[in-house]
């Protein structure tokens, strides 16, 4: 244990140090290996609004939202204003909306949440909407009908560039993530996002924590590299 001790100190020293020189090369960095024994911290995401300022200001008359309580990533927000989702097959009330401001407007929501809607929105990762499906959202200001923008975020992980340089793992790989307890599953097909904006945190929706049994703040063990 005092070696793996020594290791971790002389690694985080190396970090800073490449950090400081080297930030470029840190944010490329790959040391191979497996991702063992390590454990993340997991958010689960309900459905969510993200809005361009031409539709917040359709929506409600301003792109300026009130803070409802800060969200683990740095910089995201849960905004206090809710809109209505309207599906081909039903209506999900008081959806809230995330900040700040995107350039173009994007509906997170669950397969189940698809299911009452009367849609098939396509799994995705964030910002990949060309060719998904369209949505009304109504606000206390107007309504919005959307012709695409409405997806089912695929898994994904958060890393900060050290984080990523201490678990071996570069932006865009793909690895699993195991979870414990009597409904332990193991989760495929988890994108990895490195940047230093980003603090480590592995993201599902509510659909995927609620069939694992995960609750927020809960951890999940990083077991493998996905080829």
């Amino acid at each position: 244990m005092e070696a793996e001790r020594l290791v971790s100190v002389i690694a985080d020293a190396v970090v800073k140090r490449l950090q400081l020189e080297h930030p470029t090369m840190l944010r490329k960095a790959h040391l191979p290996g497996k991702c063992a024994d390590y454990r993340v911290p997991v958010g689960i995401s309900n459905r969510h609004v993200h809005l361009s300022v031409k539709d917040a200001r359709a929506l409600f008359g301003t792109e300026r939202f009130a803070v409802y309580k800060n969200l683990s990533q740095p910089g995201q927000f849960a905004c206090s204003e809710k809109v209505t989702l309207v599906g081909p097959a039903g209506v999900i009330e008081n959806v809230r909306v995330l900040g700040p401001v995107r350039q173009n407007t994007q509906v997170e929501i669950s397969v189940s949440d698809g299911i009452k809607l009367g849609l098939q929105a396509p799994v995705r990762e964030s910002g990949d909407i060309k060719g998904s499906v369209g949505i009304i959202l109504v606000g206390p200001s107007g309504a919005v009908s959307l012709p695409e923008g409405v997806i089912v975020a695929a898994r994904h992980l958060h890393m900060h560039s050290v984080d990523a340089i201490r678990f071996g793992i570069r932006d865009g790989e793909k690895v699993s993530a195991k979870t414990s307890g009597p409904r332990g599953i193991v989760f495929n097909e988890v994108l990895a996002r490195v940047g230093d904006k980003y603090a480590l945190e592995m993201h599902v929706d509510i659909d995927e924590a609620n069939a694992a049994g995960l609750c927020n703040g809960d951890h999940v063990e990083i077991i493998r590299s996905v080829k």
